[in-house]
């Protein structure tokens, strides 16, 4: 089954960055869109997650899916602990002793068991944005939207919250699509590899990455051709 946006249009004053864009997403696989700066990578997801409307456009199969936002910024509660921020994303109406299960469940997948009742202050970024795919997968959502989350972040640092992220992903297998800039984090996380090119937005190349996540390196000579094609389609 696929998520499918078709003949979307969405215009910002004088600018067309969608017309007649069309797109689809494997339901329980990780999608990454990649593109230049401006192209239109944020509001596409902002139209999936409804933040934003289209001009005109239809969207086959998001009725009635839940959507949960990681972002650059981990964007915690800040009068809350790990435990409380996690909790804070399960439904009230679960009795307290699942949500309690549940969040110490997701605790250990992040691998924060020993600062599960520290405030986002005395955490280091990495830390912060672990609770972040944390909270986001402890929310009851069908799609996991991801804007630039790694961005700005270390090499080291990047490759442990990718880990990360893929633990849980292949524990609990969301639909997710990823916008990034970063071809490498699309080659390590991606199932589906998708570029954009200026608006008005049109697909310039598409890529699958057959080698399960677990498996993945950037010195393979799979993913090292990959890696030129989808530069070449970027136009670096």
């Amino acid at each position: 089954m696929s998520l499918e946006i078709k003949g979307m249009y969405k215009d910002f004053g004088e600018i067309s960055l969608y017309r007649d864009f069309c797109i689809s997403f494997p339901e329980g696989t990780i999608t990454c869109i990649l593109g230049p700066s401006g192209c239109g990578k944020t509001t596409l997801l902002n139209i999936i997650g409804k933040i934003t409307k289209p001009d005109r456009g239809i969207l086959t199969g998001f009725e009635g899916k839940a959507v949960s936002y990681i972002f650059q910024d981990a964007r915690l509660l800040p009068w809350k602990t790990v435990r409380g921020n996690i909790e804070f994303a399960l439904s009230r109406e679960m009795p307290a002793e699942d949500r309690e299960k549940l969040t110490n469940r997701f605790i250990r997948l992040v691998e924060l068991e020993d600062f599960a009742d520290y405030y986002p202050s005395k955490l280091s970024g990495g830390m912060r944005q672990r609770v972040s795919i944390a909270r986001a997968f402890a929310y009851p959502s069908d799609i996991i939207l991801m804007d630039e989350p790694l961005k700005g972040l270390d090499i080291k640092l990047k490759l442990n919250l990718i880990q990360t992220f893929s633990r849980i992903w292949l524990a609990d297998k969301r639909t997710v699509i990823f916008v990034t800039h970063d071809v490498d984090e699309s080659l390590l996380l991606g199932n589906e590899i998708v570029v954009l090119s200026q608006s008005p937005v049109r697909i310039v190349a598409s890529q699958n990455v057959e080698i399960p996540v677990t498996n993945r390196s950037l010195d393979s000579d799979y993913l090292k051709e990959m890696k030129q094609v989808l530069l070449k389609a970027i136009g670096r």
